[in-house]
């Protein structure tokens, strides 16, 4: 590890969504890259967290049963990932609870990639032009300057630049 604290002179940070179950029932926390933390209902982080969390905001209820909120984070997982440039591809989900941990990787992939719905070649011909003006330009000069490095121009001769 100390070899990645140094290529990056110490600059690491995580964004972490850590879930699980004790004597006191189920938890969710969201640790911030900075240090803090929240114990909230439902939790996003990442690039795509903004669209995640407006899935999670329209349709959250207490005391959803599994196969809901299997949708609702599949549902919300599909808007970080079609939302956003920077998010993957897959949706992954750990269910966790006192007894077991499950993983679903991927629980399904949503977008696959390289692959393209449409084909993006047009005909020649496909845009319309409604208007065209040509504009001829007259050169009144073919005089070359020349730019110092201190900045000052010449026309017509080569200056020293060595300065």
């Amino acid at each position: 590890m100390s070899f990645v604290l140094c290529r990056y002179q110490g600059h690491v940070g995580a964004a972490l969504v850590l879930g699980g179950v004790d004597k006191n029932g189920p938890s969710l926390y969201t640790i911030y890259p900075h240090g803090s933390t929240d114990r909230l209902p439902y939790v996003t982080m990442g690039s795509g967290s903004l669209a995640a969390m407006s899935v999670f905001e329209s349709r959250w209820k207490k005391d959803m049963d599994l196969e809901e909120g299997k949708k609702l984070v599949r549902d919300a997982i599909c808007a970080g990932i079609f939302n956003d440039l920077g998010s993957g591809s897959n949706v992954d989900i750990c269910i966790i609870t006192k007894d077991t941990t499950e993983y679903n990787r991927p629980y399904e992939i949503a977008n696959l990639k390289g692959v393209r719905n449409n084909s993006y070649q047009f005909k020649r011909g496909t845009t319309e032009v409604r208007t065209a003006k040509v504009i001829p330009l007259e050169v009144e000069s073919t005089q070359t300057f020349y730019i110092a490095a201190d900045g000052s121009r010449k026309a017509g001769e080569k200056m020293d630049t060595s300065s």
